[in-house]
């Protein structure tokens, strides 16, 4: 049963967003949306062969409010960075960051929640020796950096993805 549910879950909501979007409730509109939502169902499977399988929902739901939290908070100071710039002292810099995930979902969702977040850029990764070069707008203490990539993201998206 939990199997059918998430085979059913993508062209469902396909096939819902289409009925929305044509805002009518025709027969032949219904029919298409169905065959719409199979076929574009299926397609998308053939092109992701590597299927990730997330665990523990509350630490994915931690590491959500983490991230917004951190991204409102640093909207704000590099919105008071940028407005003070010429006299506001920012030392841009590259940092070195050392990884324990392996997994590839778990560094696209840290490499987004990285280039979301404003003042850092996801710049550059080593598959050899795991390693992440992180581009910070303003970085004055460097562990601090790498405390929060390595403590705050990088270990909840371990225990999610691995």
């Amino acid at each position: 049963m939990k199997r059918l549910r998430q085979i059913l879950v993508l062209p469902v909501f396909l096939l819902l967003v289409w009925l929305l979007l044509n805002n009518t409730r025709n027969a032949g509109v219904i029919v298409l949306g169905v065959v719409l939502a199979a076929t574009l169902t299926w397609l998308s499977g053939l092109l992701r062969p590597l299927r990730a399988y997330p665990k523990r929902p509350l630490v994915a739901l931690r590491l959500i409010w983490h991230v917004a939290v951190d991204i409102a908070k640093s909207n704000v100071a590099v919105g008071i960075l940028v407005w003070n710039w010429p006299r506001a002292g920012a030392t841009p810099g590259f940092l070195r960051i050392p990884l324990q995930i392996t997994d590839p979902h778990a560094l696209a969702a840290l490499s987004c929640i990285i280039t979301y977040t404003p003042g850092t850029v996801w710049a550059d990764y080593s598959e050899e020796d795991n390693v992440l070069i992180l581009h910070v707008l303003d970085l004055k203490d460097e562990e601090a950096w790498r405390h929060t990539i390595q403590y705050r993201y990088a270990k909840p998206l371990q225990e999610i993805f691995e």
